[in-house]
């Protein structure tokens, strides 16, 4: 190798050995900030969290014993504006409605009629020799 090329490698390796320490210092400080945001704001959760159910459950349902909170997940809230909650609701009924109706018409044809035959031509008369 040339010397002004080694001379180029270790200035960028002495440079490199210089920022790693404060680059290290940097990145353990906002990791430890984002701890305490995280600490702080599961603090704040819990402070409003514990406001809200005083005044809407009784007594001995807040002293018994508490369900684990991490065997049923938490339903997330759509933000709808109200024609499209409309619109929505509209088309679950329409479904709704749709399924009642095709339960009751198969219930209602395979219900009274299970053993009889489907329905076709009449049989053709029969000619006899006697008239009858």
């Amino acid at each position: 190798m040339k010397p002004k090329k080694l001379k180029k490698k270790i200035q960028q390796l002495e440079k490199r050995l210089r920022e790693g320490p404060q680059k290290l210092a940097k990145l353990r400080r906002k990791l430890q900030e984002a701890e305490s945001a995280k600490a702080l704001k599961a603090a704040r959760k819990s402070a409003a969290r514990a406001t809200a159910l005083t005044g809407k459950k009784s007594p001995e349902l807040t002293t018994g014993a508490k369900k684990p909170t991490s065997a049923k997940k938490a339903k997330r809230k759509l933000n709808l504006s109200p024609e499209r909650r409309a619109q929505l609701a509209a088309a679950m009924k329409a479904r709704w409605a749709a399924k009642r109706a095709s339960e009751a018409n198969a219930k209602g044809a395979s219900g009274d009629n299970q053993h009889a035959a489907p329905p076709g031509p009449p049989p053709p008369p029969q000619n006899r020799p006697d008239g009858v």
